[in-house]
């Protein structure tokens, strides 16, 4: 019994990654994580800290 359960919790697992594969191609890409210039992490969409003279 106990492996018939993980069996299915594992193929629907599976099939929820094949969706999900199929959906986030068409995403655009991600900004970038740092800041070329001073490494920092970028949050949001704003400029970052060093370049707005702080």
């Amino acid at each position: 019994m106990i492996v018939k359960v993980v069996l299915l919790f594992l193929v629907f697992m599976a099939v929820l990654a094949m969706f999900g594969r199929l959906r986030l191609p068409g995403l655009p890409p991600k900004l970038g994580g740092k800041c070329p210039d001073c490494g920092r992490p970028r949050l949001g969409k704003g400029p970052c800290p060093c370049k707005a003279g702080r």
